[in-house]
């Protein structure tokens, strides 16, 4: 009788996790998988679309949301938010806490979200700031004007959301960057000689040989853009790991925002470039990002 009792208790609780499982999947955030084609790189690709828990029932009175695009790393894919965090229900639950959409675009692995150049199928700021901003306004209901529309990424997306917002202040209210590559001519880069050879080669196959380019890529600076982020008047937070080999390009944007006077949110937290870090960091940003888009 005791193994039979301990036996029905067993049951009982792997059938009560069970349900729980079953009605917390039920609830909160959801998640769609949408392809986004490009007509000017002539491919499909594809997105993560996070839509807070009050979207279906909002619908009945067309409650429309404001939207985060938030931009993936180097060598990474649209779906690297939320299958490489550790905690897998991040974005989910900042959506709901905050009530917006959040679209995780495709940028390939080393786009870094420019027109390239040099190859016609890597033409991403444009389908950015384009192609994919008019097919989340056409398929969801989103606030369809700036000032309902932010953007932020890791590493190459943190330098992705910086380039895009700082070249089109029309689109987007606010921006940020966590750990962001902030300067393509890798100078001050803590990298390996190796790694540094290597990544340079991946940037000359976007941008054309260093040695060739009239500014040595100055042009793609995005610590070169201190007094352009000025004119434009966007909301900025920047975020970087102390232990980051990308720490120092982030200090020097600081330093240039701070010397121009242009009000920006920066921090350094303890941490390097990991995922560790970025789900630490991103809570912040979109707490920053909220009280942007409450007060306009």
């Amino acid at each position: 009788m005791p193994a039979l009792k301990q036996t029905l208790t067993a049951w009982s609780l792997l059938f009560f996790f069970f349900a729980f499982c079953l009605t917390f999947s039920s609830q909160g955030a959801k998640v769609d998988s949408l392809d986004v084609p490009s007509t000017l790189m002539n491919k499909n690709l594809r997105a993560v679309v996070v839509l807070p828990d009050s979207y279906a029932s909002a619908g009945k009175n067309k409650t429309t949301y404001p939207v985060l695009y938030l931009l993936h790393g180097g060598f990474g894919h649209f779906n690297d938010w939320i299958t490489k965090t550790p905690d897998k229900t991040l974005i989910h639950r900042l959506a709901d806490q905050y009530n917006l959409i959040v679209v995780m675009p495709e940028g390939e692995v080393f786009s870094y979200y420019v027109n390239s150049p040099v190859i016609q199928d890597s033409q991403f700021e444009t389908y950015l700031t384009k192609e994919v901003i008019d097919k989340i306004d056409k398929t969801y209901r989103t606030i369809r004007m700036p000032k309902g529309r932010v953007i932020t990424g890791l590493s190459m997306g943190g330098y992705g959301a910086l380039y895009l917002a700082t070249r089109h202040p029309d689109l987007y209210c606010a921006a940020g960057s966590m750990s962001g590559a902030l300067n393509l001519d890798m100078n001050a880069w803590k990298l390996p000689p190796d790694a540094t050879k290597g990544i340079k080669a991946e940037f000359e196959k976007i941008l054309g040989p260093f040695s060739q380019s009239p500014d040595g890529w100055a042009s793609y600076s995005v610590v070169g853009m201190a007094d352009k982020m000025k004119t434009n008047g966007l909301k900025l937070v920047i975020d970087c790991g102390v232990d980051d080999f990308l720490i120092e390009p982030n200090r020097e944007l600081h330093r240039r925002l701070v010397f121009n006077q242009t009000p920006h949110d920066y921090s350094e937290r303890p941490g390097g470039h990991s995922w560790e870090f970025w789900q630490n960091a991103l809570p912040y940003q979109v707490q920053f990002f909220s009280k942007v888009l409450n007060e306009n």
